[in-house]
C-alpha cells in the first residue's frame, strides 16, 4: 500500500489512554482487533441492518406519513407544523447520540439493543391507537418516545461495525444503511397498500410486529466485539475534546450545513407529485423509489470508498446530490423526469448517510468511536430539526412556485455543506489524487 494511503486510512485523533480501556494486562489487545470478516462479522452486520430498518428506517419513510396526515389524518394543520413531527424525529434520534454512543462504548450491544426494541415497538404500538385531528399524540408517540428508543439502537448499531472491520468499515456501515433505505421502501409501500383496507390503526400494528422480529433476530445475530468497561463519569461522558482536531469540527460543520437540505427530498418528493402532476398510481411510489436507489448509493459507494477514499467520495457525492437538485428536481416537467431525479438523488445521496459515520471512525480511536460519532450527530441535531420545517413555510400554500422556492433553498444550501466538506478532506490531506 501506497505511504500516502496508508497515511490517510487511521489517522487518530489522540493516542487512547490506557487507563481508560478495560483490557487488563493479563489479555492481548490484538484479541479485540478487528477481524475484517468472518461469521461473527457479518452476522453482526446483518442484525444492525434490520436495527436500521426499524430505527431511522421508520423515520426515513416519515414522507409517506406526511401525505397521509396533510391529505387525511392531520388535514386540519399546517404542512410546517405536520412536517414538524418528522424534524423531531431526527434531531431526538440525533440529540441522544452523543450519550448514546458513549454508553455503548462503555456497555457494548447487549442491554443497548433489547431496551431499544423495548420503547421502539411499544411507541409504535401507541402510535397506532392515536386519534385523528390531534396532532400532539401524533408528537408524543412518534416525535419523542419512537426516538428516544431509537437512538440507543441505531447508533451503536453503526459504531459496532468499526469493533470488527478496518478496511471493509466503509462498506459494512454501508450495509447498516442500506437497511435504513430497506425501510424507507417497504413501509411507504406497507402503508399505501393497506390504509385504504384495514386502517390507519392495524397498519401500524402490523409494522410494530415486523419491528419486533427485526429486533428479536437482532439481538441473536449481533456479536460484541469488545469487552465493557464502566461508565465513566458525566463530566467525561461526552467527548467534547473531538473539536480540537479541525478535520472533525469541519466534518461536523459541513454535516450540519448539509443536513438542512438532505432530507427534503425524502419527505416532500411524494407531495411535489402531487401537487405537480395530480393523483397517479406513481405518486406513492416516489419515495420508495428514491430510498431503493439509495441502497445501490449506500452499499455500491461503500464498497467503492474503501478503495478511493472515504472522504473523497463524501464529498464529491454531496456536491452531486446538490447539482442533482437544481438541475433536476427544479426542472422535472413531467412524472418520468421526477422518476429519474428519485433515482438519481438516491443513488448520489446514499454516501452521506453510510460513509459519514465511517469518516468518523477513521479518525478515531477504536474504543471512543461510538463517543465521537455520537457527538458528531448531536452537533448535527439542529439542523436535523430545522431543515423540513424551513421547508414547509415555502409551501404553506402548496403551488409550483412554491416548491421551487424549497427546492432552490435545498439545493444552495445543500452546494455550503458539500464545500465545508472539501475543506474537512484538504485538512486531512493536500494532495488531491491521494485516497483519503
Amino acid at each position: 500500500m501506497a505511504k500516502d494511503e496508508e497515511s490517510t486510512l487511521s489517522p487518530h485523533l489522540d493516542l487512547p489512554n490506557a487507563k481508560e480501556g478495560s483490557i487488563s494486562p493479563q489479555q492481548n489487545p490484538r484479541d479485540y482487533e478487528p477481524t475484517d470478516g468472518g461469521f461473527k462479522a457479518w452476522s453482526t452486520v446483518l442484525g444492525a441492518s434490520l436495527v436500521g430498518l426499524c430505527t431511522f428506517g421508520f423515520v426515513n419513510a416519515y414522507g409517506a406519513f406526511s401525505d397521509y396526515y396533510n391529505e387525511t389524518y392531520l388535514s386540519d394543520y399546517s404542512p410546517t407544523l405536520i412536517s414538524m413531527i418528522g424534524a423531531l424525529q431526527v434531531f431526538l434520534l440525533y440529540i441522544f447520540a452523543g450519550f448514546a454512543g458513549a454508553v455503548f462504548d462503555a456497555l457494548g450491544p447487549r442491554l443497548l439493543v433489547p431496551g431499544s426494541g423495548i420503547v421502539v415497538a411499544f411507541s409504535i404500538f401507541m402510535l397506532s391507537i392515536t386519534k385523528p385531528q390531534k396532532i400532539w399524540q401524533q408528537y408524543l408517540c412518534q416525535g419523542v418516545l419512537f426516538n428516544v428508543g431509537a437512538t440507543f439502537g441505531y447508533f451503536p448499531c453503526l459504531a459496532i461495525t468499526a469493533h470488527w472491520f478496518r478496511r471493509k468499515n466503509a462498506y459494512a456501515t454501508g450495509c447498516v444503511a442500506a437497511g435504513v433505505s430497506v425501510g424507507g421502501i417497504i413501509i411507504p409501500i406497507m402503508m399505501h397498500r393497506l390504509l385504504p383496507k384495514i386502517g390507519f390503526g392495524w397498519t401500524i400494528r402490523i409494522i410494530g410486529f415486523i419491528c419486533l422480529f427485526c429486533y428479536t433476530v437482532a439481538m441473536i445475530t449481533i456479536y460484541p466485539r469488545r469487552p465493557t468497561k464502566p461508565l465513566p463519569p458525566m463530566s467525561r461522558l461526552l467527548d467534547f475534546g473531538a473539536f480540537k482536531h479541525p478535520t472533525y469540527s469541519l466534518l461536523a460543520i459541513g454535516g450540519w450545513i448539509s443536513i438542512f437540505s438532505t432530507f427534503n427530498p425524502f419527505v416532500y418528493v411524494g407531495l411535489y407529485g402531487s401537487v405537480a402532476f395530480g393523483e397517479s398510481k406513481l405518486t406513492s411510489y416516489y419515495l420508495a423509489i428514491l430510498c431503493a436507489a439509495s441502497i445501490v448509493g449506500r452499499v455500491g459507494h461503500g464498497l467503492i470508498a474503501d478503495r478511493l477514499g472515504r472522504y473523497n467520495l463524501i464529498c464529491a457525492a454531496t456536491l452531486l446530490s446538490s447539482i442533482l437538485i437544481l438541475a433536476l428536481w427544479y426542472t422535472s416537467s413531467t412524472e418520468g423526469g421526477l422518476v429519474a431525479f428519485a433515482v438519481l438523488y438516491g443513488f448520489a445521496s446514499g454516501p452521506f448517510f453510510s460513509l459519514f459515520p465511517a469518516c468518523v471512525a477513521q479518525i478515531s480511536p477504536i474504543e471512543r468511536v461510538g463517543a465521537r460519532m455520537g457527538m458528531m450527530f448531536t452537533f448535527m441535531s439542529i439542523g436535523a430539526l430545522s431543515g423540513t420545517p424551513i421547508g414547509g413555510v415555502f409551501i404553506q400554500t402548496k403551488t409550483i412556485e412554491n416548491f421551487h422556492r424549497l427546492i432552490l433553498f435545498s439545493g444552495i444550501v445543500g452546494l455550503g455543506g458539500s464545500m465545508v466538506l472539501f475543506l474537512a478532506r484538504f485538512s486531512l490531506q493536500r494532495k488531491i489524487f491521494v485516497i483519503v
